[in-house]
């Protein structure tokens, strides 16, 4: 008998945004399917699955190095949807748990594509979560767009310009794990005299998470991963 491989999306952090549906799923798996790009390194998704349920989870750790090379990257990928396929057709019940939402910028989407070009006859469902940028709009009380307004979503990583040119053609602009790139942005902001536009939000979900409309006044300090930033060329309403 074939068993079954879900893609599931965990949320942002709070183990009270999982959907009931992925609940109902993940209390069904045999496997917890964990991505990581670290051996070292705690998994965000599994925290939150973790301190949703109340029991011991089989777990296979999935390794995705953090790099630019599509050829390394590659292998890892089939690698990983080999091994989910081989587990499957003996009958069991994987899930691959991402946090967010598992067709929101994830690794889950190399793996699906992988499972379904070479294995049709293992069936594959994917179970949406709840988005980091959506669970922050909550979380600051503000929505992310009304009316005819145009909203960019893009990851801070894809470059300083590229985060210019989103800024100069569309309303409101979110920028994913922007952590890294905060100080540059930061700087960018303030040239395009939008600063005073800007939300930043860290670890939303989380117990620690919090705000600020200080653009400037994280200059220069450390940032979580979980980091977002939020533009809104009309201003915010109650910040």
């Amino acid at each position: 008998m074939k068993g079954k491989i879900y893609g599931v999306g965990v949320g942002p952090g709070d183990p009270e945004l999982l959907t009931f549906k992925a609940y109902r799923v993940l209390k069904e798996a045999d496997i917890l399917c964990v991505p990581k790009s670290k051996t070292e390194k705690d998994s965000l998704a599994l925290a939150v699955v973790q301190k949703a349920f109340d029991r011991e989870f089989e777990v296979m750790e999935l390794l995705f190095p953090m790099t630019h090379d599509k050829e390394i990257l590659k292998q890892h990928w089939d690698h990983a949807a080999e091994q989910m396929a081989d587990l499957a057709g003996q009958g069991k019940k994987l899930a691959f748990v991402t946090i967010g939402d598992p067709m929101f910028y994830s690794t889950y989407a190399y793996i699906l594509e992988r499972v379904k070009r070479n294995h049709r006859d293992i069936e594959i469902e994917t179970v949406p979560g709840i988005t980091a940028f959506s669970a922050c709009s909550s979380f600051i009380n503000e929505p992310l767009t009304e009316g005819d307004e145009r909203l960019a979503v893009i990851p801070a990583a894809y470059g300083i310009e590229a985060i210019r040119e989103a800024l100069n053609n569309y309303d409101n602009v979110i920028l994913m794990k922007v952590n890294r790139m905060y100080d540059e942005v930061a700087a960018l902001l303030q040239e395009m005299g939008l600063a005073d536009k800007a939300v930043y939000v860290s670890r939303c979900g989380y117990t620690d998470q919090y705000y600020t409309t200080d653009i400037g006044g994280l200059i220069g300090r450390e940032k979580d991963y979980m980091s977002v930033l939020f533009i809104r060329k009309a201003g915010w309403k109650g910040l």
